[in-house]
């Protein structure tokens, strides 16, 4: 399975939000932010906080794909 955050950029482009406006809100790394972009995994803290950041639930910033 992998890890998808499609839904991440499309929540922020629905909010008129930049990736450096989820850094600062949410208090993340660029870094972090570089992982999310490459669909690497990050910790279930990091999820939290961009989810408080947002005010939305995990399943509205990703999804497990197959790996097919």
């Amino acid at each position: 399975m992998a890890v998808s955050y499609k839904r991440l950029w499309k929540l922020l482009i629905d909010k008129d939000m930049k990736k450096s406006d989820l850094e600062r809100e949410a208090g993340i790394s660029h870094y972090t932010v570089y992982k999310l972009s490459h669909g690497e995994n990050v910790t279930t803290e990091v999820l939290e906080k961009i989810c408080k950041a947002l005010n939305c639930s995990v399943e509205e910033i990703m999804e497990f794909t197959n790996d097919e």
